[in-house]
């Protein structure tokens, strides 16, 4: 899809395909909202504005939209974003699943990281180090990983 197509699309279309872009549905309605946009630069500014403009409990939607690192990944994107698991091996898959749970007990969402280019061994140690965040530190953090997957899902869209 084009930026001039993603424009003039029905809201409904636009609606659908920002909903894979990113899961929380107060961010697409925002963004539907806020076309046309004159070019990339300014949809990405605005996807921005309207992540941090968010509350925790939106975040929290966006980040349930998405597999767990290390879950097999069914969406397209999810799968492409987290390749580096392919050549992971069964010892590292169980300490993410392990890592996965215990970061999901502490915090109470899953783990989320701009997996794009990270291998398995990179994001387990990632993992692991966001495991002694404090929770205010960490919901900040994990946004802005969204924020990053926001704007590499949005580049995809509209294959710049």
């Amino acid at each position: 899809m084009t930026l001039a197509e993603f424009n003039t699309v029905p809201r409904y279309r636009a609606e659908a395909e920002l909903i894979q872009v990113c899961g929380s549905r107060a961010w697409v309605r925002g963004m539907a909202g806020r076309r046309p946009f004159g070019d990339l630069d300014r949809l990405l500014r605005a996807a921005s504005e309207v992540w941090w403009s968010l509350d925790e409990t939106d975040w929290q939607e966006a980040f349930s939209a998405h597999p767990k690192i290390g879950a097999t990944a069914t969406g397209a994107w999810s799968a492409q974003e987290q390749s580096g698991m392919r050549r992971a091996g069964a010892a590292v898959t169980t300490e993410l699943e392990e890592a996965n749970q215990e970061y999901r007990a502490k915090f109470g969402y899953i783990f989320i990281v701009c997996a794009s280019g990270k291998s398995a061994d990179e994001m387990l140690a990632i993992l692991r180090s966001r495991l002694t965040n404090a929770p205010d530190r960490e919901i900040r953090i994990a946004a802005d990983e969204q924020a990053k997957i926001i704007r590499l899902r949005l580049e995809k869209l509209l294959k710049t």
